[in-house]
């Protein structure tokens, strides 16, 4: 029978209690992690958000009501401990906080008891995620959880007061809009009050952020949730949180000056100081040593381009792609010589993946020897030359991929990542921030058979690649830059188009007319016609960062409720089906597809 506690107010948090309370009578209140009766005596471990504290009951100090009450103590059971502090009578638990204290009971109270749940709750559950999530209120309370979402909070508070402190203003922006596609589907929702339209839940608060700057608000954030309608990877919900910003009268290192101190900000949460300035990198640069616009910087293995090495050697994949107009680049798995052939073959098809037609390779022995899949097609000078641009030495690992461009960065910037993976070189403990700047303003879209916009429509083009516009829109480098950690973006933005002409050129180069423009984007087309500062912003991924600064592998991991991969919520069974008169109302039939 669960117990009230009228008449008990909870003096302490379990891991708030220390020796300097020896002594003293507190009152504490949690979930019942373990029971141990020893007879006579039973130790129990009290769990709350903080941690654990260690309770002893003994009927000499508790009385035979509340000791008997003891002995039906489960896992998982809630309850209220009146006791007195005293250092442990046992040996101290250096794995615990309160490791060298324990809370003698006077009385105890059951104020809700459990059934056994699904699995044990307990930090780095082995438990299969499926089951974690249908019961991720149990889930929940895992220590490790526990900890991610204290971690989130911090965070969050931390960047709220710093950008209060610099001069920006929390506004809200709305939920429901106007559907905007050009990017990633829209979440749509039906209007009950006009039959047949939709609302559109927000991809980002982009147009109304920019509207803020036309009203003079000069700096805006919000912490807002976003939505998209896109496939989910480990890193990727349908709804997902942003720490969203717009300044007024700034350039991009203005903006860039102001996140480098947010950042040092938030990590200052885990005891991490971020070292200013960030580094810097072009797009170009980054796509050329990485093969990424979101290069992991934690090691080496540098792609090289070798295309003048191999331009008139004897091995026609090399000469083949050239006279393509591709390039011919490698990367140098330094000390990985004697990798098995099964390993290496691995490697090949882990490259085809993402679009290579082969790839490559040429090991280095001990004694300088070649092995390799290629070397009877080159001279011996032609593969010391290779091997000397690559800066191999004995004991090396080298591939290679030919390809247009854009395969070549993608195959050798996912390989070298994953032989780093394979060989454990990601140290989630090291912390490699950078800006990637400079990125294209424009890519062709060969489906759509226009140009679409690498970032979104508004973004500045740089200001000497502006006559470019009309001439060669596909090199106009835009004014926009991500923040970059450890191979993730965490987070984007640009500085703005402001001048009505630009922006007009920009649309036309996306192949809109000046009516398709007025149709998605008129409202803020309109606000354009009456005096625009000059505006810039950027946007993290709160999930994402948090993600990295917990160390966890997936952004569930720092999500209360998140979604699995189909963008379902198995706790909850969401999206589910409407009674008829929910979908009249709205005015919306169901029609039966072939399956």
């Amino acid at each position: 029978m669960a117990e009230s506690m009228k008449g008990l107010k909870r003096t302490h948090r379990c891991t708030e209690v220390s020796v300097k309370n020896v002594g003293e009578t507190v009152t504490v209140m949690g979930w019942v992690q373990k029971s141990r009766n020893k007879g006579g005596i039973i130790f129990v471990d009290l769990r709350d958000r903080s941690g654990i504290l260690q309770v002893i009951l003994e009927e000499s100090d508790c009385g035979a009501e509340n000791f008997a009450k003891g002995e039906k103590l489960r896992s998982e059971f809630v309850i209220a401990v009146v006791g007195e502090v005293t250092k442990r009578s046992g040996a101290v638990n250096e794995n615990l906080v309160t490791g060298d204290i324990e809370i003698r009971a006077k009385e105890l109270r059951i104020l809700s008891e459990a059934e056994v749940p699904p699995f044990p709750i307990e930090e780095d559950s082995k438990t299969k995620d499926e089951l974690r999530l249908k019961y991720r209120y149990l889930d929940l309370r895992r220590p490790d959880l526990q900890r991610n979402l204290i971690l989130r909070s911090k965070v969050a508070t931390a960047a709220r007061q710093f950008l209060a402190d610099e001069g920006f203003l929390e506004i809200e922006t709305p939920m429901l809009t106007k559907s905007t596609p050009e990017g990633a589907r829209d979440y749509l929702v039906p209007s009950r009050v006009h039959p047949g339209t939709f609302y559109a839940l927000p991809q980002s608060p982009q147009l109304f952020k920019q509207l803020l700057m036309c009203s003079g608000y000069d700096r805006y954030f919000q912490i807002v949730k976003c939505f998209r309608d896109e496939d989910l990877r480990a890193d990727r919900q349908p709804e997902f949180t942003q720490i969203d910003m717009e300044l007024s009268f700034v350039d991009v290192d203005d903006v860039i000056s102001v996140n480098e101190r947010l950042l040092q900000r938030m990590f200052a949460e885990i005891g991490v100081e971020v070292q200013l300035p960030i580094p810097r990198m072009t797009w170009q640069d980054a796509m050329d040593r990485y093969g990424s616009d979101k290069p992991d910087t934690r090691f080496g293995m540098e792609l090289k381009d070798v295309s003048d090495i191999v331009k008139d050697c004897g091995f026609a994949v090399f000469t083949g792609a050239l006279a393509n107009g591709g390039s011919v680049r490698g990367i140098n798995a330094e000390g990985q010589a004697a990798m098995p052939r099964k390993k290496i073959d691995a490697l090949v098809d882990f490259a085809k993946t993402y679009g290579a037609k082969g790839l490559a390779y040429l090991a280095i022995d001990e004694e300088g020897n070649y092995k390799s899949s290629f070397a009877k097609f080159m001279t011996e000078e032609e593969l010391k030359a290779l091997v000397a641009a690559m800066n191999g030495k004995p004991g090396d690992l080298l591939f290679f991929a030919a390809d247009k461009n854009k395969v070549v960065w993608d195959v050798l910037g996912n390989l070298r990542l994953e032989i780093a993976r394979n060989l454990d070189m990601l140290d989630k403990g090291q912390y490699n921030f950078l800006w990637v700047t400079e990125f294209p303003l424009l890519e062709y879209s060969e489906e759509e058979n226009r140009y679409v916009a690498m970032h979104h429509p508004f973004t500045m083009p740089m200001d000497e690649d502006l006559p470019l516009l009309d001439t060669d829109p596909g090199k106009v480098r835009a004014k926009a830059y991500d923040i970059v950690l450890n191979g993730c973006e965490v987070g984007g933005g640009s500085v703005r188009i402001f001048q009505s002409d630009v922006q007009e050129k920009m649309f036309s180069v996306l192949g809109f007319s000046k009516e398709d423009a007025y149709e998605r984007f008129g409202f803020l087309l309109n606000a354009f016609k009456y005096g625009v500062p000059p505006h810039a912003g950027l946007a993290y991924g709160l999930d994402r960062l948090i993600m990295l600064m917990a160390k966890c592998d997936s952004i569930r991991e720092v999500i209360a409720f998140p979604k699995v991969k189909d963008a379902s919520c198995l706790m909850t069974d969401a999206p589910n089906v409407v009674d008829k008169k929910q979908l009249d109302e709205l005015y919306i039939d169901l029609v039966k597809t072939e399956e």
